[in-house]
């Protein structure tokens, strides 16, 4: 008898574990995960420019003023919701939009960027993702706010709304101008 209310037993007990994952996730969302980047030095990193592999960019090209690097993807689904945003919010932020092109082929991108519009003041490729490791990237988009000493100050992962850069970034970019701020 047991053996025919096993499979029920089974299933029961997988829906009560996905049940209880939704619920977990709805309270703990993976933007909350903190960063041990915050208040470090970004990674180093010399990358080549999407629209001209010969030229390369490095962290220290970087070095001067804050900018906001967004690692993307055209293979990304979330991407494509946050890059709208991104393009209609691109000058109003106030500082450089960095595009991190991870884990794609550049022509895949290059295509993706001509169909739905390039925000970015220059963007660079990591096809075999090592600057995202040493970001500590795990999915895309993640956006990295770095003042202009080359320090992380903020981690968004996940998309960015119209509301969380009025409420999130835009508060931690105006940080950037306090004399608080200004030194490493």
């Amino acid at each position: 008898m047991i053996h025919r209310l096993l499979p029920l037993i089974v299933f029961v007990a997988l829906v009560a574990l996905l049940g209880f994952g939704i619920h977990w996730n709805e309270h703990h969302e993976m933007t909350e995960v903190p960063s041990p980047l915050i208040g470090k030095p970004a990674p180093e990193f010399t990358l080549p420019l999407l629209y001209e592999s010969t030229k390369t960019v490095s962290r220290k090209d970087l070095l001067g003023k804050p900018y906001l690097l967004n690692v993307f993807g055209s293979w990304c689904p979330t991407c494509q919701y946050e890059h709208p945003i991104l393009t209609a919010e691109a000058k109003r932020i106030g500082v450089p939009l960095i595009g991190l092109d991870w884990r794609d082929d550049p022509e895949d991108a290059k295509r993706w960027l001509a169909q739905f519009g390039n925000p970015y003041s220059a963007v660079l490729t990591d096809r075999d993702g090592r600057a995202g490791i040493d970001f500590g990237v795990y999915m895309a988009p993640e956006t990295f706010l770095v003042d202009a000493h080359g320090m992380i100050r903020y981690k968004r992962i996940g998309m960015f709304t119209p509301e969380l850069i009025k409420t999130e970034l835009m508060p931690r970019i105006a940080e950037l101008s306090t004399p608080a701020q200004a030194a490493p």
